[in-house]
């Protein structure tokens, strides 16, 4: 019996060195679109200019933590990271999170303020090291407006007008929404850079799986461009989604012993019910 997945077996059909259409976050296959592209530049000029805070928002699939996975391939050794990428919890629990994710040994039993104490001394160190630190949350969309306050708090640390800690956050739109609220106003003014990830057009969507194609080791063709309105439409111009059904297209062409995913493929796909991404409102 061959065990061998469908999906390692349409490589070799179509001739291709790997995956082109995988749901995982990869910098290797990122398409630079104009809004990623764009997005991309208001993360690096937060970071050059050391903004206090910068801010990127997309729809679920967008490929914001794509985005920093790219960015973090590009630090420097004078930037001391911590990466969070899914904080939740209230008051102190928060400063534990930062903590672990600079790698700062504490008590769990310490009180909130000598744990503060203990990041603001860290902070310090990495200062006199002629070093700085970026502090960066995904997910953002998942803190409370009391850990969003909580957060600029530690921006204000500062030694000779320098600040200590930059913050980079990035989640969904709601978090847009959340820190645009009255109670945020402070929060909302210490953001420098700031830019929303919105869906790819149909336009996009054409060079977006043509590069991946001939990314993983194709020629471009092996989904006909003329499947890409409909592929746009049930996507709603979605990364992540667009992914998916390209997948499902190319499993379903090399069943049929097709050269290409048409336009035919992809509602065989979406009658059958296998595409579970559902249809874009």
């Amino acid at each position: 019996m061959n065990k061998t997945a469908p999906t390692e077996i349409y490589n070799s059909h179509f001739g291709f060195a790997e995956r082109p259409f995988t749901l995982l976050p990869d910098p290797e296959f990122l398409y630079w679109s104009r809004e990623h592209r764009l997005a991309f530049t208001m993360l690096e000029y937060g970071m050059m200019t050391r903004t206090p805070i910068t801010v990127i928002t997309g729809e679920v699939g967008a490929g914001k933590t794509t985005l920093l996975q790219y960015l973090l391939r590009s630090i420097t050794e004078d930037v001391d990271i911590g990466l969070i990428s899914n904080a939740q919890g209230g008051r102190g629990e928060l400063l534990q999170w930062v903590l672990h994710a600079f790698s700062v040994s504490f008590d769990p039993n310490c009180s909130y303020v000598q744990l503060f104490q203990l990041l603001q001394d860290h902070m310090l160190e990495v200062y006199a090291e002629g070093r700085r630190m970026v502090l960066i949350i995904d997910e953002a969309q998942n803190l409370t407006p009391e850990t969003v306050e909580e957060l600029r708090m530690l921006t204000n640390i500062n030694s000779n007008k320098d600040e200590l800690l930059q913050l980079v956050l990035v989640g969904q739109p709601e978090f847009r929404e959340m820190i645009r609220r009255p109670e945020l106003r402070q929060f909302l003014q210490r953001v420098g850079a700031s830019f929303h990830l919105g869906p790819m057009t149909a336009e996009t969507v054409v060079e977006y799986v043509a590069h991946r194609l001939r990314f993983a080791g194709g020629t471009g063709t092996e989904i006909d461009p003329a499947a890409i309105p409909l592929i746009h439409e049930v996507t709603g111009g979605v990364p992540r989604l667009v992914n998916q059904i390209c997948d499902l297209a190319l499993v379903y062409a090399f069943a049929s012993e097709q050269p290409a995913a048409t336009e035919e493929t992809i509602r065989s796909v979406l009658s059958d019910g296998v595409f579970l991404g559902g249809y874009a409102s």
